[in-house]
């Protein structure tokens, strides 16, 4: 008989995980991760999407002062260009000072307190997946515009695109990048393409698509105020949203890893800010009026290219990017929920990587709650984007914060002007949060600032639990030497057979006493099979005491962990296990035939008491030989 002893659960070592070695420095891991192109089309979907949604934003707030108010439409987008400049080189800082990633998270922790660290994960978290809903409902929207017999159907289309990504996803990181590579291709060189051809043309080609619409476009209007153009900035920064993404990513590049997310960083801001200052310079070349039922970049392309083949080509891929840009997500926050589970803020769970170096844990988590989110808003892109942006601007701000105090403290060559572009970043964001968080505050927005300090609760909780886990454990302490104390080992039986036989075998290798107990009940048929496996025991004569347990109710678990307390209670000294023999079927199907006792005893006396549980599996083959699958150490 051959006995294998499976491997002992991986448990929390100090403030982290003990951990296999990493393998993302061999040659085998640096296949799952990104070149600088890849990350571009893994990590920046979000960004680029919001091309869509960005320059619009701007409009519809402008389009309050009429035709003049849409003159600004410009400067506005300018100075959201800056910004962009200043974020981008502000978190391409980031990347070199923080190479393991988490953005805002991992700077706010380091310069500005743990507290302050757990305000910007929450609210990166809440960012994502607020990123995903919103992404994946305005891809559908695009579709049940050009279909609109499926608007009904738009639920179950947004959780179908949701279950596509995160299949992709699952496979790992590259796989995504390679899959997404070309949609991104599409819609960058669509867009650039039109602001190209739009750029030489004198007026539109055409305005088929705006035909027959009410125009959004207010009148009267002579002067436009400083709140207008602070809400129209404030509006039009949510094209920045997903800038983050890279810095929170910066793991999952291959060596040298920060180099090229730095790479991807300034490639990322270069293209989204040439887009977005073309568009608008197209909005005004057009002299372009927003309509309602139709977005301003479905109006530019019929302008541009006019009412053809090249027209369905940009709404097709702004449909299909939008659908994707979740992707971002799904690269960037398993990442971050990693290094928070390393900080003991949430479970350990969330730090274990799958084969191709994916956080299966933490792709699952965001799966599952954007497609609540899904659901609750009925596929509504309206419902969910008043919800948008706040939290990336709250990251934005503690992040370029955290820069400040960095050059402060560092004081490298020239620390002054870095620190001045972090800090005037800082105002520019801290203002747009503050500005769009009133605005939308009645929209929903409320939910967020409700949500953003419950979340760090929850991190603290789960932080004070680790800690009281490591206390009890003496974690980071010296332990005692080990001795060996006597062995009692327990066998739950109910009949004679090859398993029992082989159990008890087993147990006497592992102990220095053993004990089978054998639950019976006071029914007529109970007390008859008792006293015949009473009298096949003493005709065996295996050596082994066998200990009737009488229970008054059909109750299997409670009689045995009551017995295995009782031992610990009149042997204080001993180590008490109990071994379970259970059989594995040949065929997975067979294992609906199983009684299931063992997993029962089992759960009563993990339950009720601190013995070791060992569970022996029988495997049902040829050679038959059981095999100890488990052993689980429990404390009360």
């Amino acid at each position: 008989m051959a006995i294998h002893v499976g491997k002992p659960t991986t448990v929390a070592q100090g403030p982290g995980l003990e951990e296999p070695p990493d393998t993302l420095a061999t040659g085998a891991g640096d296949r799952h991760r990104l070149t600088a192109l890849q990350g571009l089309a893994a990590l920046s979907l979000d960004a680029m999407a919001s091309v869509a949604y960005g320059p619009e934003s701007i409009v519809l707030v402008l389009a309050a002062a009429g035709a003049y108010g849409m003159g600004f439409t410009l400067p506005v987008t300018l100075a959201i260009a800056a910004l962009l400049a200043v974020l981008v080189a502000s978190y391409r800082q980031v990347i070199a000072a923080f190479p393991d990633g988490g953005g805002s998270y991992a700077v706010a922790k380091r310069h500005l307190g743990r507290r302050t660290g757990l305000v910007a994960a929450a609210s990166l978290i809440l960012d994502y997946v607020l990123n995903v809903a919103v992404s994946v409902t305005a891809g559908v929207a695009a579709l049940t515009s050009a279909f609109p017999a499926l608007h009904g159907e738009r639920v179950w289309i947004c959780l179908a695109v949701l279950v596509l990504v995160t299949a992709v996803n699952l496979r790992g990181v590259v796989d995504s990048a390679k899959a997404f590579l070309l949609p991104t291709a599409l819609f960058v060189g669509s867009i650039l393409a039109m602001i190209t051809v739009g750029l030489f043309r004198d007026g539109p080609v055409s305005t088929a698509s705006a035909a027959g619409h009410a125009s959004a476009l207010g009148e009267g209007a002579t002067a436009v105020g400083a709140l207008l153009l602070l809400k129209a900035f404030a509006a039009g920064c949510s094209a920045l949203t997903g800038v983050e993404a890279v810095a929170n990513a910066v793991p999952s590049f291959r060596a040298p890893a920060a180099r090229r997310a730095q790479r991807t960083e300034v490639a990322l801001g270069a293209l989204l800010g040439v887009m977005l200052i073309g568009l608008s310079i197209l909005i005004g070349r057009f002299h372009l009026q927003p309509v309602e039922g139709v977005t301003v970049l479905a109006q530019l392309a019929d302008a541009s290219f006019g009412h053809n083949a090249a027209f369905y080509v940009v709404q097709f891929a702004t449909m299909v990017l939008l659908a994707l840009a979740a992707n971002t997500s799904f690269g960037g926050l398993p990442v971050l929920m990693s290094l928070l589970a390393r900080d003991n803020h949430l479970p350990h769970v969330f730090a274990l990587k799958a084969d191709r170096q994916v956080h299966r844990h933490g792709v699952v988590w965001l799966a599952l709650a954007s497609a609540v989110l899904l659901v609750l808003s009925g596929g509504d892109t309206n419902t969910l984007v008043p919800l948008f942006a706040i939290g990336v601007f709250v990251g934005f701000t503690i992040c370029q914060v955290g820069m400040v105090r960095h050059w402060y403290g560092e004081r490298p060559r020239g620390w002054q002007t870095k620190a001045a572009l972090n800090g005037f970043g800082a105002l520019l964001t801290g203002v747009s949060a503050v500005v769009v968080t009133v605005t939308k505050f009645t929209e929903g927005a409320w939910l967020i600032v409700l949500a953003l300090p419950l979340i760090v609760l929850a991190f603290e909780e789960i932080h004070r639990a680790y800690a009281e886990i490591g206390e009890r454990l003496e974690l980071g302490r010296v332990p005692q030497p080990p001795h060996r104390a006597h062995s009692l080992v327990v066998v739950p039986v109910s009949g004679l057979s090859r398993l029992t036989c082989q159990a008890l075998t087993a147990a006497r290798s592992l102990g220095d006493e053993v004990l089978a107990v054998t639950v019976t009940h006071p029914t007529a048929e109970d007390r008859q099979a008792a006293e015949a496996l009473r009298r096949d025991w003493e005709l065996w004569k295996p050596g082994v005491e066998l200990i009737e347990l009488s229970s008054e109710t059909r109750s299997l678990g409670r009689p045995v962990s009551a017995y295995v307390r009782g031992l610990g209670q009149t042997h204080p000294d001993a180590q008490v296990t109990v071994l379970i023999p259970e059989t594995e079927p040949a065929r997975l199907w067979q294992r609906l035939l199983q009684n299931q006792r063992g997993s029962v005893v089992a759960h009563a006396v993990r339950r009720d008491t601190d013995a070791v549980i060992c569970r022996l599996r029988f495997r049902i083959t040829e050679e038959a030989e059981p095999t100890i699958l488990d052993t689980a150490f429990t404390e009360s």
